[in-house]
């Protein structure tokens, strides 16, 4: 004879979520503001202890920034910067996955190996290509407001500085917004399709969800990441070889000590 159900067990039910729910957010962890340091040294660490791996990936992204600065010494215009850039920022998540898994076989003690790094990037390909996308949208909506602030721009060559004022500050307060947006939804979201292989909008909601509940730390992180970027172009590419295999492992230890697991919820 079947079992009436009591309100009791649609209650216990309601309770139960699926990890292949989708669009849900991950709970994080709350973080000191010293805590982005830390990361950087266990970056520090594994490139370090993983010369190989860390040399492969330092040279694509060294290869991709020695390609922009071509480009753009190449054209001779300040306006093939942002395309450049775009393309920059969609290739390097995905050279960042194989730091990822590098990091993510270390931290199980296994012995991390290229091509197993390598092979990353077709790990939960679907959701990553989702979010490639959806990067994609985001970077030609900055290129078009870009080009809209270029109204405040003066038309008077040898126009006086205060001249330049609304165009600098109002495109720096747009500059700003849009790249906190961003970083905030990819900030966790690749090493969490990875890991978890979990849908592009559940790992964009949990990394917003965990930069905005850390903004002191999230702050430090992010300087701490156009830092090394910068030192990178402005090496013309040679600093790429040390700073972004780091700032790769870095993000990985970020994801881990941020982003709460299945057994601690």
């Amino acid at each position: 004879m079947p079992r009436t159900m009591n309100p009791s067990d649609m209650h216990d039910k309601k309770k139960e979520v699926p990890n292949s729910q989708y669009a849900r957010t991950i709970p994080c962890n709350q973080l000191s503001v010293s805590a982005p340091f830390h990361w950087l040294s266990l970056g520090l660490h594994d490139l370090i202890r993983m010369p190989i791996i860390s040399a492969f990936y330092g040279l694509c992204f060294m290869a991709a920034a020695i390609s922009i600065v071509l480009l753009i010494q190449w054209q001779g215009t300040h306006l093939v910067v942002m395309p450049a850039l775009v393309v920059y920022m969609l290739i390097g998540p995905f050279l960042a996955l194989g730091l990822y898994d590098a990091s993510w076989e270390r931290e199980q003690g296994k012995d991390a190996s290229l091509w197993h790094s390598m092979k990353a990037i077709g790990r939960n390909s679907t959701s990553q290509w989702a979010f490639v996308v959806l990067l994609t949208v985001a970077m030609i909506f900055w290129m078009r407001i870009a080009a809209l602030l270029h109204v405040f721009y003066p038309s008077v060559q040898g126009a006086p500085l205060g001249d330049f004022l609304p165009f600098l500050v109002i495109g720096t307060i747009v500059g700003a917004v849009i790249a906190a947006i961003i970083f905030s939804i990819s900030a966790f979201s690749i090493p969490l399709m990875m890991e978890k292989n979990v849908d592009m909008m559940s790992a964009v909601f949990t990394s917003f969800n965990a930069v905005k509940s850390n903004i002191p730390a999230m702050i430090v992180w992010a300087a701490i990441i156009s830092g090394g970027i910068l030192i990178g172009f402005a090496t013309y590419g040679v600093g790429m070889l040390v700073t972004m295999p780091i700032l790769g492992y870095g993000t990985w230890h970020a994801y881990h000590a941020t982003i709460k697991r299945e057994e601690d919820i």
